[in-house]
């Protein structure tokens, strides 16, 4: 059966519906792709995650292009940050080979990995301004050698729990980076965090490939649909506000990974 006579509607549906949520809000793509291919459809959590790092590499990409066209990457930043989270999820990749990813006990702790993560994204969803006015006053002090190394241990952290679980490289990273160079517009932000989760999930998929843990035929039902979703929210964008769309976004979030954890 070749890839395309393989597409199964499910799972397009399933990839325009996270696609058009990823469009509107920039967050959603491995926090709901992962979950809902292993709580809804049974795959098991190593092939969820793996098929979902290529996934979002393809998706990320498309996105990168568009920020970039728009001057709204910050190159030095998405730099600092591969510089930790591609040696960390090699690292990562080499640590998780010496196990057997495709057992049950394997999938038992990927999916309580998985359901912390989402639950840590929904938090900095729903407590991200709280969160940063608290942190400000210190990180004023910040000097920008500092601020540098920083975001290299961040892009090391990101690497591993992404390599993991296939989520934070969205919410999570937005979040450090907003914490870390407080200055820098909120486009240039986000476009700098999609533009690093390329290289970040593109390493880490071809990792999990490499491991046997990705569905190739799934990868294409999945992408079929996710990009022109992603096109039809990146429209509805303008129509739906934000504050509406992260806290429905956040209690699925929590409501997802609760189910994942316990």
């Amino acid at each position: 059966m070749d890839l395309v006579t393989a597409v199964d509607p499910g799972f397009m549906l399933s990839g325009f519906l996270v696609g058009l949520l990823v469009g509107q809000t920039g967050v959603g793509g491995g926090s709901l792709m992962t979950p809902l291919l292993v709580l809804f459809f049974g795959v098991h959590p190593a092939t969820a995650v793996g098929t979902d790092l290529l996934y979002a590499s393809a998706t990320k990409t498309v996105g990168t292009l568009v920020h970039g066209l728009n001057h709204t990457v910050d190159w030095r930043v998405v730099r600092r940050l591969a510089s930790g989270s591609v040696p960390a999820t090699l690292v990562t990749l080499a640590a998780i080979s010496h196990f057997n990813i495709g057992g049950p006990g394997s999938g038992r702790i990927i999916s309580l990995v998985l359901g912390v993560m989402l639950l840590l994204t929904a938090l900095s969803l729903l407590l991200r301004r709280r969160f940063l006015a608290l942190v400000e006053p210190a990180m004023e002090r910040i000097t920008p050698h500092q601020a540098a190394r920083l975001t290299v241990a961040t892009g090391a952290v990101l690497g591993v729990l992404v390599t993991i679980s296939s989520v934070g490289a969205g919410a999570i990273g937005v979040t450090a980076l907003l914490i870390l160079y407080p200055r820098v517009p909120m486009a240039v932000i986000v476009g700098s965090d999609i533009a690093h989760a390329v290289p970040l999930t593109l390493v880490a998929g071809i990792g999990h490939w490499w491991l046997g843990s990705v569905d190739w035929p799934l990868l294409t039902s999945l992408l079929s649909g996710s990009i022109p979703g992603i096109i039809a929210g990146s429209y509805l964008a303008a129509h739906i506000p934000e504050n509406v769309l992260r806290p429905i976004l956040a209690v699925t979030l929590v409501l997802v990974g609760s189910r994942l954890v316990f």
